[in-house]
């Protein structure tokens, strides 16, 4: 799955803004460059395969990150 530039919502209710898709210098891993829309802010990355996966947790079960409007 892509994972175009925008606003993501996370599965416990933050929101965030997709930078870009980045390239691990080493391994070449696929990583999602992000910023909290919260607090301090800052540049995260998180690998895109985490990025995109199912999560089953206190009752909820579905993608960590949905993209959300603008």
């Amino acid at each position: 799955m892509t994972i175009a530039p925008g606003k993501y919502r996370h599965f416990k209710g933050n929101d965030y803004r997709v930078i870009g898709v980045a390239l691990h210098s080493e391994t070449l891993e696929e990583m999602v460059v992000y910023q909290p829309l919260y607090g301090e802010g800052g540049l995260w990355v998180r690998p895109a395969a985490m990025w995109n996966e199912t999560v089953e947790r206190d009752g909820y079960c579905g993608p960590r990150f949905i993209r959300i409007d603008e």
